[in-house]
């Protein structure tokens, strides 16, 4: 059974500059550790990522797998698992609004992996990418 983990932090900086970062996946393993191959497969009529190719490496956790995105300009970007190795389904999103020059992002994502996980592993493995992500991602956009 999948579970929704959600988390969200405040970065300093315009939405656009925010999405931006998000966006550039071609730069991924430039500042998300566990990213060590990330090739675009597809772009969309927007000239953005329709499909993304990952190689991750996290340690105990090693997958290699595509997400097909859907952008809604600088507000929000939603992403399904294509296909995975260790996953069997990964829906998640970023949300991005804009408050007085500061963007609040709030990243939801749900993991179904094919291998069975205790579920407070699973949980604290969530807790992890999710905190670990939005961390690298303000960081990234602070420069």
């Amino acid at each position: 059974m999948a579970d929704q983990s959600t988390q969200s932090i405040v970065v300093d900086a315009p939405a656009a500059e925010v999405m931006a970062v998000i966006a550039d996946f071609p730069a991924y393993p430039q500042w998300v550790a566990a990213a060590k191959q990330v090739e675009v497969l597809e772009t969309g009529p927007d000239g953005r990522a329709a499909q993304v190719h990952f190689v991750l490496d996290a340690g105990a956790v090693k997958d290699d797998y595509v997400l097909a995105y859907t952008w809604d300009g600088d507000r929000r970007v939603d992403w399904t698992l294509v296909q995975g190795q260790m996953q069997k389904q990964q829906d998640g999103s970023y949300s991005l609004v804009e408050s007085g020059g500061s963007t609040t992002v709030t990243y939801s994502i749900t993991i179904d992996l094919s291998i069975p996980m205790l579920g407070l592993i699973k949980r604290k493995a969530e807790k992890v990418i999710l905190d670990t992500a939005l961390k690298e991602l303000k960081k990234r956009v602070k420069g």
